[in-house]
């Protein structure tokens, strides 16, 4: 504790110049942060590039905490490619397996898409809307192309103990404000 209490009278005692250039480096960190997001989804196609697997459905494949990579290229979806998609309505996005796959027309791309987890005995036409037994493309996100295993657990931790995000912005922008300028 005395060293919070040590950085934020180190703030107090700042300069009105200094406050402002750390500020800005503040902004920089999180803009950078954005850029790289926004990067990856022209990169990947996909409007959200990167997810955390949050549930057990997909083990052993991949565990809670795994960082995957997506991808959203105009490719058809295969039977046992693992996909991430989106239920109307919810907000946490699923990571599951491709089990069977409709064509709806001569269109490649124009698929139905059924899925399950793993680590799930059944199909997940229960996790569906009402009346609704396949995916269609625009419910899915994308493909994974890769894994960083265990890596985001942070943000399990984060969702599980909100009080938690709170504590980790505040104590970064305190580090970032009070921060050594290597030039003084």
């Amino acid at each position: 504790m005395d060293v919070i209490l040590g950085y934020v009278d180190e703030f107090r005692h700042m300069k009105f110049r200094k406050i402002i250039l750390q500020i800005v480096s503040l902004a920089i960190v999180v803009g950078s942060a954005l850029s790289i997001w926004k990067s990856l989804q022209v990169v990947s196609l996909s409007e959200s590039p990167v997810v955390v697997v949050l549930s057990g459905s997909m083990e052993p494949a991949y565990y809670r905490g795994d960082i995957l990579f997506l991808t959203y290229f105009n490719k058809p979806f295969e039977v046992g490619d693992v996909i991430v998609y989106k239920i109307k309505d919810q907000d946490i996005p699923i990571v599951h397996r491709v089990l069977q796959i409709q064509q709806k027309s001569d269109d490649p791309l124009d698929q139905l898409v059924l899925t399950k987890g793993d680590n799930n005995q059944v199909d997940d036409r229960a996790l569906f809307p009402k009346r609704q037994m396949w995916l269609e493309r625009s419910d899915i996100m994308g493909k994974i192309e890769g894994v960083l295993p265990y890596v985001g657990y942070i943000t399990i931790l984060l969702n599980d103990y909100p009080s938690l995000k709170f504590v980790m912005i505040g104590l970064m922008s305190l580090f970032v404000l009070t921060a050594k300028d290597p030039q003084s």
